[in-house]
């Protein structure tokens, strides 16, 4: 097990040193969609946005603790390079969101849950909050609307393991 984690750990390093790599090759303003897809690959998502400008997602969950948000200006040319998973966009996550929101401004969660008895689901997030591995979690009600937001020490790290 010892040597899964410490293969699972390396293979993490060099995703996260890869995303270093594709990041530092695109400048806003100059790249293009063509240039953020030669180097990110095919988005989860796109997202049109009202001043004509695209967003393309691209998650690094559920094992990464990153997910991207890359924007192409209405020229076509890349005008955002966003890493989302950080407090400060945590915290435009209120009551009364929806899911279709909170996956705007998140992305794909690394994990969702279903909890029937509380009438409840939870999607969770895997982040670095300075040295520290964390996970972001939001609850839903019935309806879809967020109620709740949590961070937390991911349990992985303290519990010793997947």
């Amino acid at each position: 097990m010892r040597l899964f984690l410490v293969g699972l750990a390396a293979g993490l390093a060099l995703l996260a040193g890869c995303d270093r790599e594709r990041v530092a090759q695109l400048e806003e303003g100059v790249a293009t969609e063509a240039d953020v897809r030669a180097q990110f690959g095919k988005p989860e998502a796109i997202y049109d946005d009202e001043d004509g400008s695209r967003t393309l997602e691209y998650p690094r969950q559920p094992e990464g603790q990153r997910n991207y948000m890359i924007t192409i200006g209405p020229d076509g040319r890349m005008s955002a390079l966003r890493q989302v998973l950080q407090p400060a966009v945590f915290a435009q996550v209120t009551p009364g969101l929806d899911k279709v929101q909170v996956r705007r401004l998140l992305g794909r969660p690394g994990k969702t849950q279903v909890f029937p008895l509380k009438n409840e689901e939870v999607w969770d997030w895997r982040y670095l909050d300075g040295p520290e591995n964390r996970v972001f979690s939001v609850s839903f009600d019935p309806d879809g609307k967020v109620i709740d937001t949590a961070s937390s020490l991911d349990p992985r790290e303290t519990q010793g393991g997947g």
